[in-house]
């Protein structure tokens, strides 16, 4: 098994990237989260990789921390979600955002990965709800929290905005998403927060059209 590979990040494609270690280009197919969060190439990067090994075609998928590879682990396991459906649902959130929608019952805001039905999503809370130790990772939200109050002192506004969303019918998790998206400086007030927050609900929400009729296109 291979658990990470460090290297020279050579190429990055749509859908995956090209690590080089040894000579050798190892093609590894990673979420969208991970291209965006990439240097770009003739870096040193290090992925965490799952190998998934079928009679006809062997992939590498990776991530850049460990974290995200368990939760990937987790949701392969989920009937109904293969690889490539996993690698969908860790592109439109977080593994912390996907455990916050677990604990929630917001299938909704799973369902909105490519290729993931509301029904599909219902059972990935179900299968996994009680395989995510909720205690640690309120524990380790708060710390996060804690951390980005020292560093920043932005947190209130933030937290206002979510709360205020969530207040106007949006889901907690959507709530989220949309506030953490956006790069809250010392001096914004909850009103420019929450501007921006929606505007990134509604990118999102049209994103998530073009995609769907993209794949009724192709079906």
């Amino acid at each position: 098994m291979i658990s990470f590979i460090k290297g020279i990040l050579e190429e990055k494609r749509e859908d995956s990237l090209v690590v080089e270690n040894q000579g050798i280009g190892y093609e590894i197919l990673v979420p969208a989260t991970v291209l965006d969060e990439m240097p770009s190439t003739g870096n040193d990067v290090k992925i965490y990789t799952y190998m998934h090994v079928r009679e006809d075609d062997l992939k590498l998928f990776g991530f850049l921390s460990k974290e995200d590879l368990t939760m990937f682990k987790m949701l392969i396991k989920v009937s109904g979600i293969g690889p490539k459906g996993a690698l969908g649902i860790l592109s439109v959130m977080t593994s912390d955002e996907l455990r916050f929608a677990i604990l929630a019952d917001d299938a909704k805001a799973i369902a909105k990965a490519p290729g993931i039905g509301a029904k599909t999503a219902g059972k990935l809370i179900l299968e996994l709800k009680d395989k995510c130790d909720w205690q640690e990772m309120i524990q380790q939200s708060l710390s996060v929290t804690q951390k980005q109050e020292e560093k920043t002192g932005i947190s209130m506004a933030g937290k206002e905005a979510v709360e205020a969303l969530v207040a106007l019918g949006y889901s907690s998790t959507e709530a989220a998403q949309a506030v953490r998206k956006v790069e809250i400086t010392p001096d914004m007030q909850v009103e420019e927060v929450l501007k921006l927050s929606l505007k990134n609900i509604v990118l999102s929400r049209i994103d998530y059209l073009c995609q769907t009729m993209i794949n009724i296109c192709w079906n």
